[in-house]
């Protein structure tokens, strides 16, 4: 199962830095691994970005081939300005890659650490 890591506050340049250390010795050792970690500096900061109609979204390219924004619009039963915009948010925060051959969630699981 692939997944996606996300870290909510605390110390975000020593966790980057440890997952760094980490995948330099496991790729001296030969091991190849594709890993997408993300951070979010507050709760607030991604409460603001994973929002439920988000998650639904998610949910839905991950389950099912995504041509292109319209149709995704149109099989969410959404305005096509809305789902855009939320496409928009998804990649630049790292969720979701847009291309001109469709959308796509590439991973199965948001796995997330959230400091207190």
């Amino acid at each position: 199962m692939s997944k996606v890591k996300m870290t909510v506050g605390g110390a975000m340049e020593q966790e980057a830095a440890r997952r760094f250390i980490d995948a330099w010795r496991r790729a001296e050792s030969g091991e190849i691994f594709h890993e997408r970690h993300l951070a979010f500096e507050s709760w607030d900061a991604l409460a603001r970005v994973l929002t439920g109609k988000r998650m639904e979204l998610l949910r839905y390219v991950r389950r099912h081939k995504v041509t292109s924004v319209r149709a995704l619009a149109k099989a969410l039963g959404r305005d096509y300005s809305n789902v855009h915009a939320d496409v928009q948010a998804l990649t630049a925060a790292g969720l979701l890659d847009a291309t001109d051959g469709g959308v796509r969630a590439d991973y199965d699981a948001i796995e997330t650490k959230i400091a207190i």
